[in-house]
C-alpha cells in the first residue's frame, strides 16, 4: 500500500488520434479502518494523507465523541491492504458508541445512511447558533485562490478539497481527499487542532453540497457553507432547518444562495 497520496503509472495517451506512451499520476485511494478502544467501527476509502486529522474530524462530525478532549490517544498503523487508525476514547463515549452500533444496520461516511428508521432523522443537528454575517465577496476571493492550494488535484484531477476561510476571504486551512466528506472530516480535525473557531469562518467545498456535508458542518457549529457545485434537496432543507447559510454554483462572482441569505453581506 502506498503511503503517498498519488503514484505514477504508465499510460497510453491519445491526442488528435495519435498515441504516446507517457507517465501519469493517479490519486491513491486506500481503505482506512477506524478502531475505537480496540473495536472495529468503520472502513473508509480515502486518500492516505492527513489521516490523524481525518480520524479526529470523523469522530467529532459523526458524534462518536462530543469534544476533542474525549479522544485520549490516536495511532496510525500500516496494514496489509491499507491503514488502521486505533483511537482510545472516553469510556462514556465508547458505551454510547456501542449502543449506537447495536441500533444501526450499516455504516458509511454519510451521517444518515445506515439509520434503521426514518424516525431517527430527529437525531440530526440542532440549529447553529452564534454565527456571524459573512461577506459574499470573501467567498468569491477564496474560490479564486483555492486551486493554488490543491496540489493533489492539480497533479491527478481526482480529488475534492475542503477549505476554511476567515471573514476576509483568506484560506486558513485546506485539506484534499478522493472523497468530499473525507476532505471535510480532515478539515474539521485540522481546524480543531489549530484552535480556530467554527463560528468565525466559512466552509468552502469543491464538490456538490450533499446532505452529509451540511449535516457534518452543522454538527460542528459551522454556519456558512459555500460549494462550487449544486446542493441537493435534502441539503437545502437541512440547511434551512439548522440555520446554515448555503451557497452553491460558485462561478467567478456568480453564485446562488439557497438558505439564509440574510446572513450574507455584499
Amino acid at each position: 500500500m502506498s503511503e503517498f497520496p498519488s503514484i505514477p503509472i504508465g499510460v497510453l495517451r491519445y491526442r488528435a488520434g495519435l498515441s504516446t506512451a507517457e507517465s501519469d499520476h493517479v490519486a491513491v485511494e486506500c481503505p482506512i479502518a477506524l478502531e475505537y478502544n480496540g473495536i472495529s467501527h468503520a472502513v473508509m476509502l480515502a486518500s492516505p494523507s492527513d489521516v490523524a486529522d481525518f480520524a479526529l474530524g470523523f469522530s467529532l462530525s459523526e458524534g462518536i465523541i462530543a469534544r476533542p478532549q474525549d479522544l485520549f490517544d490516536l495511532e496510525v498503523r500500516p496494514a496489509e491492504k491499507g491503514l488502521v487508525v486505533a483511537l482510545t476514547i472516553a469510556t462514556q463515549q465508547f458505551e454510547r458508541l456501542k449502543t449506537r452500533r447495536r441500533s444501526l444496520t450499516g455504516r458509511t461516511g454519510c451521517g444518515i445512511c445506515g439509520l434503521e428508521a426514518l424516525e431517527q432523522l430527529a437525531m440530526l443537528p440542532a440549529p447553529v447558533s452564534g454565527k456571524q454575517t459573512f461577506s459574499r465577496m470573501a467567498i468569491v476571493k477564496a474560490v479564486a485562490g483555492l486551486i493554488q492550494q490543491q496540489p493533489l488535484q492539480v497533479q491527478t484531477g481526482a480529488t475534492h478539497a475542503a477549505a476554511w476561510l476567515n471573514r476576509s476571504g483568506d484560506l486558513r486551512i485546506v485539506r484534499e481527499d478522493v472523497g468530499r466528506h473525507n476532505a471535510l472530516d480532515k478539515l474539521i480535525g485540522a481546524v480543531v487542532k489549530s484552535g480556530l473557531s467554527f463560528s468565525e469562518g466559512a466552509l468552502l467545498m469543491t464538490s456538490r453540497a450533499s446532505v452529509e456535508i451540511v449535516q457534518k458542518a452543522a454538527t460542528m457549529g459551522i454556519g456558512h457553507i459555500a460549494a462550487v457545485s449544486a446542493p441537493t434537496s435534502m441539503a437545502v432543507g437541512l440547511a434551512r432547518d439548522c440555520g446554515v447559510t448555503l451557497v452553491g454554483f460558485l462561478r467567478g462572482q456568480d453564485h446562488v444562495v439557497y438558505a439564509h441569505e440574510v446572513d450574507l453581506a455584499q
